[in-house]
């Protein structure tokens, strides 16, 4: 027997939940172990403020971190804090593709249209992206907590029990805010470019063809969402780095008074701190994200057969 007939694209089902939450989790673990190094040098990047002090270290740029975490802390320091991200990446990544999913109904059937225009994409996108936001802020503490050079917590539990301790269960969800427009910013900007450029690139008339255009697409829609999210990220790693000591205000709390701040205080600039490695993650990382999503939902259409297929 051949194999069964695909399904006009048109008449294809969408795939049951279970299968997109598989598909997410497997791209974004992808994602996350080939590229998380780069996360740990933004972060340091990040946190690093002011100018240069006489016998403080001092990271110079992206290749100067490297080579300064490596020598002084060894390679696995590049990987310390990878257990909270790893746990948080298959709920983070199912999270994302099924709000997204979920919105776009949403919006399509509130305007009554069938068609996804760029416009209902970048709303989509930022629906997609608040809603995932309220899922990560407690793993992206702990992670920051043990990202800093400073870091003296012996592992994800002891950051638990220390904030749990000082701060209270709602303590877990310092950084809520500036991590709710890193995120809506990000998915805006990622979701709306990838709409755009698959339609600006030739249609693809190969699977070869069809994988190519959704890399190109998904890494310059994580360039995109990049250059937008940087300084709400910038500022989401100072405010969940920020110990809260009793009767005393953060330095860093709410988003845009502490983006002024910053900007006020060490220049426009290091609203970017970090944007080097952060592009180098997330721009390839988008692509690879898209990359493995759509050939990972490719492999179950082609188990279930018609009408996914």
């Amino acid at each position: 027997m051949g194999a069964p007939a695909a399904t006009p694209v048109a008449d294809r089902k969408p795939l049951p939940f279970i299968y997109q939450f598989a598909a997410g989790a497997i791209a974004g673990v992808t994602e996350l172990l080939c590229l998380y190094p780069l996360d740990v040098v933004k972060t340091r990047m990040q946190l690093q403020v002011g100018k240069p002090v006489a016998g403080a270290e001092h990271y110079e740029g992206m290749v100067d971190c490297f080579r300064k975490i490596i020598a002084k802390e060894g390679a696995g320091r590049l990987y310390r804090g990878l257990v909270p991200p790893l746990m948080l990446e298959a709920p983070k990544r199912a999270v994302k593709f099924a709000a997204n999913d979920f919105w776009g109904k949403t919006y399509k059937q509130a305007l009554g249209t069938d068609k996804m225009t760029q416009g209902l994409s970048v709303l989509t996108g930022c629906s997609a992206g608040a809603t995932e936001s309220i899922v990560v802020v407690p793993f992206e503490l702990v992670k920051i907590r043990l990202q800093d050079k400073n870091s003296v917590y012996k592992g994800p539990m002891d950051v638990v029990g220390q904030i749990v301790k000082k701060e209270g269960l709602l303590g877990l969800y310092a950084g809520l805010e500036p991590t709710f427009w890193r995120h809506v910013t990000w998915n805006g900007g990622y979701f709306g470019c990838i709409f755009q450029v698959k339609a600006l690139m030739p249609k693809a008339e190969s699977k070869s063809a069809e994988l190519f255009n959704n890399f190109v697409s998904g890494a310059i829609g994580g360039f995109v969402g990049t250059a937008l999210n940087t300084p709400f990220d910038v500022v989401k790693s100072r405010v969940q780095n920020s110990v809260k000591v009793a009767g005393a205000t953060p330095k860093y709390n709410w988003t845009f008074p502490s983006l002024a701040l910053i900007a006020r205080e060490e220049g426009l600039g290091a609203l970017y701190s970090g944007f080097l490695p952060k592009v180098l993650r997330l721009a390839p990382g988008g692509g690879v994200l898209l990359l493995v999503v759509e050939f990972t939902l490719g492999m179950f259409r082609k188990q279930l057969g018609p009408p996914y297929l």
